[in-house]
């Protein structure tokens, strides 16, 4: 008697997996997973990545805000000139002042509270100079205007006292 050969069946096929796609382990699985949703949640996110707006708008939001200009090129129209003299003491207030007391920062008194400040006018203005000058307790020395003249420092005293009276 021969021997005869069996058929493969599609039992059989179903079986057997070729090696290289096999998954041997739990923790291939896992890995495979995780690679699989991270490159779908990338994908679904960069859909959503434009910025918004038109390309003309895009384009005009991210232009150059301004150029270069080296001496002797002319570049248009001539920038403001800084401030040349003394600040008032308006403007000492609001560039340095305020930042304490508007809000009582440190138990600075408040601009204008005549019950916060009459203790210390009551010492009289050379007291308050003194105190500006050098500081004292969270107030630094001249109030944080290290590039204020002693003119400019007196005036945005003043400032302050006057809103009192």
């Amino acid at each position: 008697m021969r021997h005869q050969k069996l058929p493969q069946t599609s039992t059989f096929l179903a079986h057997t997996t070729p090696p290289r796609l096999a998954i041997r382990r739990p923790l291939q699985l896992g890995l495979l997973l995780r690679v699989l949703l991270g490159g779908l949640l990338l994908a679904s996110f960069s859909i959503n990545a434009a910025p918004p707006g038109t390309a003309s708008e895009i384009r005009d939001r991210i232009a150059p805000v301004g150029k270069l200009c080296r001496a002797g090129d002319e570049c248009g129209a001539a920038t403001a000139a800084a401030p040349t003299g003394p600040r008032d003491g308006k403007a000492v207030y609001d560039g340095f002042c305020f930042v304490c007391h508007a809000s009582g920062v440190g138990g600075a008194p408040i601009y204008a509270d005549g019950e916060a400040w009459a203790p210390r006018i009551d010492k009289g203005m050379d007291a308050l100079w003194e105190t500006m000058q050098n500081g004292l307790g969270a107030m630094p020395a001249k109030g944080t205007c290290v590039n204020c003249s002693d003119e400019e420092l007196r005036a945005s005293l003043d400032y302050m006292v006057e809103a009192v009276n």
